[in-house]
């Protein structure tokens, strides 16, 4: 079977010709521009059983991010694993929020101290130390997994990122202050039928949502952020769609100043910036 023929049955399946490209670059080693230039290159045998596998995994519903093993974020591929999140195009814009409050070249003897709360793949983090190569970085998580995946990231990416083990703010030194405070919490309310949905069903519980009413995760950043951030320092969350009064009204009556929410491409509140007096 040639890539041209395997293409062409696609009508049979769910499989996008989008997402079948992606596959076959990855089982061949390829980019997708040799395929369109070599679509008479026909399978050999074990090319077309790992296809056929991948091929199937994917219409039972499982993430093209864990099939391939990475997705592009902020223009760097980041190893995935279903020990965390996959990088969304959405959080791009708490990076842009961030870097907008970081000044380019920071001198190195005053570097800003940031923090990454429930870091997933480290690619908040591991793209900040590298958008801004002056600020310090340290990324927490609950999940050793996840920690683990966010090292080998800042390994293959050559980040300066200190990862640590923590649940919220608790292993923390209780002096550590920062000037940059980050997070894109689990906000999914529990139960809701998105959860068992898409490629959500493949994701880590405990990254999508919180075990109260989706807003308990900014509660805990708000107590947090209230004793780990300098003053005047900034606390950035990504919240749903759907937040965009509930978490503004969060900060505000949690003591922040200049709460000011972005919307993203779709128009959708998405991402929250909130000043600690």
């Amino acid at each position: 079977m040639t890539i041209r023929d395997f293409l062409g049955s696609l009508s049979a399946t769910r499989l996008p010709r989008n997402e079948a490209r992606l596959l076959i670059a990855h089982v061949l080693h390829r980019e997708q521009s040799w395929l369109i230039a070599h679509d008479d290159y026909e399978f050999t045998m074990s090319e077309l059983e790992a296809l056929s596998l991948l091929t199937d995994r994917r219409s039972a519903g499982e993430p093209v991010a864990y099939l391939l093993g990475e997705r592009e974020f902020y223009g760097r591929a980041f190893r995935c694993s279903p020990a965390a999140l996959i990088p969304r195009p959405e959080t791009e814009l708490l990076i842009d929020c961030a870097l907008s409050l970081i000044p380019v070249g920071s001198a190195a003897d005053t570097p800003l101290h940031v923090l990454d709360v429930g870091t997933g793949t480290g690619c908040i983090a591991i793209t900040l130390a590298l958008e801004r190569p002056g600020i310090t970085v340290t990324a927490v998580d609950i999940s050793r997994d996840a920690l683990a995946l966010a090292e080998a990231n800042a390994q293959l990416l050559q980040a300066n990122v200190t990862v640590v083990h923590s649940n919220w703010f608790t292993a923390l030194p209780l002096h550590a202050q920062f000037d940059l405070i980050l997070s894109n919490p689990p906000y999914i309310v529990p139960g809701d039928a998105h959860l068992v949905q898409g490629d959500l069903r493949f994701e880590p519980a405990v990254a999508l949502a919180d075990a109260v009413d989706g807003l308990e995760s900014y509660r805990q950043l708000a107590l947090g952020a209230q004793r780990h951030l300098k003053s005047g320092g900034r606390l950035i969350v990504e919240h749903g769609y759907d937040q965009g009064a509930s978490v503004p009204a969060l900060l505000s009556s949690a003591g922040f100043e200049d709460v000011t929410t972005h919307r993203d491409l779709a128009g959708h509140p998405r991402v929250t910036a909130a000043r600690k007096r």
